[in-house]
């Protein structure tokens, strides 16, 4: 088959396209069509009415004292330094974001990355307290009957 000199293949301008990278745009995050430095430099009057009823109601009956001093603790750390907490119905703020917390789950300390899309919920949301039920052979005490294991 003759080719001219600027003329290329279908299956060639295929893999070329295969190979070019693909762009991925990446949109800034917007909580109610704020960015994350507006919602941070908001008061706590006008973040109330964005955020989900029940954490509302929490927050404008006021913060116990363990509560404060985690608000606190939050706000004096730098973003690398982690933060050990056992107070789960802590409602987690605009300025939590980018923080490491570690929240007692009943048994161990488990890290929660704060994101931006947690305003709102609650610390004790993202740090589970049941494992899931892994099923085994029978255990001690179980009947004859129930012992039995077929071969298969």
């Amino acid at each position: 088959m003759a080719t001219k000199k600027g003329f290329k293949s279908a299956a060639r301008t295929r893999r070329k396209q295969r190979r070019k990278k693909i762009e991925v745009r990446k949109t800034e995050f917007k909580f109610h069509g704020l960015t994350i430095e507006e919602m941070q430099k908001l008061p706590m009057d006008e973040l109330l009415p964005l955020i989900p009823s029940r954490a509302r109601r929490a927050l404008k009956r006021g913060l116990t004292k363990g509560q404060e001093k985690l608000l606190n603790d939050v706000e004096k750390a730098e973003k690398g330094d982690i933060i050990r907490t056992h107070y789960r119905d802590m409602v987690i703020l605009p300025s939590f974001i980018g923080h490491k917390i570690d929240v007692y789950n009943g048994n161990e300390f488990q890290r929660v990355d704060i994101d931006p899309h947690m305003v709102g919920h609650y610390l004790g949301e993202f740090s589970l307290t049941r494992k899931k039920v892994k099923h085994t052979g029978p255990g001690v005490g179980a009947t004859r009957s129930s012992k039995f294991m077929p071969l298969k």
